[in-house]
């Protein structure tokens, strides 16, 4: 999971350009998983630990990102709650995008768009891999999920 969430340096520049520095000396709580999205951060030095929980509270992913990475693009594309939450960690240099200023800018250039979907498609990509992993290790048969 640790490089699905980087994105293409002309994404990242791009969006620096519409961004504001958030201090992150002793840490950063950027979001928390159910909460409505307001923008999309990136990690510009430094890493990020993300943090999945079940409806039961119960903790069921727990992984860290570096820098380049893009947290938060899901919820803003879907206009739904984050689906985790992400801590910067100490000393971490992270930038933060309001939804509306990502917005604009991919209305202003919609190259940058295909870059977007690249990052989205790596996040599928991972969560399957967890999914495979943590329903390997149930050792279970294939069953109908729906």
């Amino acid at each position: 999971m640790q490089n699905s969430f980087i994105a293409d340096g002309i994404l990242i520049e791009a969006l620096e350009r519409r961004s504001v520095s958030l201090p992150c000396e002793n840490g950063l709580f950027l979001f928390r998983q159910g909460e409505v999205p307001t923008g999309l951060y990136i990690i510009h030095s430094g890493a990020a630990s993300l943090l999945i929980k079940a409806e039961n509270g119960d903790e069921v992913a727990y992984f860290t990102v570096g820098a380049g990475s893009i947290l938060g693009l899901p919820a803003i594309i879907a206009r739904e709650p984050y689906s985790l939450s992400a801590i910067a960690c100490e000393h971490s240099e992270v930038r933060f995008v309001e939804t509306e200023a990502f917005n604009e800018l991919i209305q202003e250039q919609p190259s940058l768009f295909p870059k977007v979907l690249e990052v989205l498609a790596a996040e599928v990509r991972s969560a399957r891999l967890v999914l495979t992993g943590f329903l390997g290790k149930l050792g279970s048969r294939p069953s109908r999920i729906f």
